[in-house]
């Protein structure tokens, strides 16, 4: 089991959260996905260790830019 907190930039409301969350919750072995909107933030949960790529990916595709 894996997690990692991530920064993501341009978020500021419930849609992005929810388009972050579907776009990261699709990878495989991602089992887990919160978004602290407030803090900028996405802590991904997996049965293994997730690459940053992926999780890059995952959320340029929803419209963001990952940070950190």
């Amino acid at each position: 089991m894996s997690e990692q907190t991530y920064t993501v930039a341009g978020m500021t409301c419930e849609h992005c959260v929810r388009s972050v969350t579907e776009e990261i919750g699709g990878l495989d072995g991602v089992t887990g996905v919160v978004v602290d909107l407030p803090a900028g933030t996405v802590t991904v949960s997996g049965s293994r260790d997730i690459d940053v790529a992926d999780v890059r990916g995952a959320v340029e595709e929803a419209g963001y830019e990952l940070t950190a």
